[in-house]
């Protein structure tokens, strides 16, 4: 069971609190969802510079496993090849859609050779606390997208920017469910990311001991936040 404290415009433009207790039932995570053919040609890139071999077509919808939602603090990984990006989520609860975010956290070994494999390697972190989709739909492009690693000793800028730079989010959600029972409560999807801000050698994806991702609503200044760590296991043959 996963738990959330949601936050709810009223009417009068105030807004109130509530906790949302959701078993997930099904998890999708898009991929190759960037807006515009620039955005996604420079995911393209970054992915193809791992050994990653290009998508057959765009944006496309991978079924993971249930299990791999999380909100720990702490992950789990194996090897040293992982690492975690922001993605916006999108999740249906009591008969409404809500927003919260998450980190598609990856195997990027494992994904030189099979893009779904990997998806089913790593936890899917997720924040506790989300918004009322409804409240932030029309508005979602001014949405702030980040998140930031913990890398020789300090936080630094990974990825920065807005949702505008992601397809529309309903979108994405009437792509991966319309197939199976749209508004199907416990449904998870994940829906894409941005590219990986690179560090002073230039390397752009790349993993880190702590990760944190945020939603940020700049015109009624809440965020949402999760902070996450990697423990490393060892590969034993």
């Amino acid at each position: 069971m996963l738990y959330f404290s949601c936050a709810t415009e009223d009417a009068d433009g105030g807004v109130s609190g509530r906790v949302l207790a959701v078993e997930p039932k099904r998890f999708i995570i898009a991929g190759w969802t960037g807006r515009d053919a620039v955005a996604i040609e420079h995911h393209i890139e970054e992915l193809e510079a791992l050994g990653v071999p290009r998508p057959s077509g765009f944006p496309l919808y991978y079924r993971a496993g249930l299990n791999l939602l999380s909100q720990s603090s702490a992950q789990q990984v194996l090897g040293a090849d992982s690492s975690g990006e922001a993605e916006p989520v999108l999740f249906f609860a009591e008969d409404e859609w809500w927003l919260t975010v998450g980190s598609d956290h990856t195997d990027r070994t494992v994904e030189g050779y099979s893009v779904a494999v990997s998806k089913q390697m790593c936890p899917k972190p997720l924040a506790t606390a989300a918004w009322r989709w409804s409240d932030i739909a029309s508005r979602q492009d001014e949405i702030q997208l980040e998140s930031s690693i913990l890398e020789g000793g300090k936080w630094v800028a990974y990825q920065a920017g807005t949702l505008a730079s992601i397809r529309p989010l309903q979108s994405l959600r009437d792509g991966a469910f319309d197939a199976n029972r749209v508004g199907a409560s416990g449904s998870f999807l994940f829906c894409g990311t941005l590219g990986a801000i690179p560090n002073a050698e230039g390397k752009g994806i790349r993993p880190a001991g702590e990760m944190q991702i945020a939603l940020r609503d700049p015109r009624t200044k809440r965020s949402i936040i999760h902070r996450y760590s990697v423990e490393t296991l060892p590969i034993v043959a």
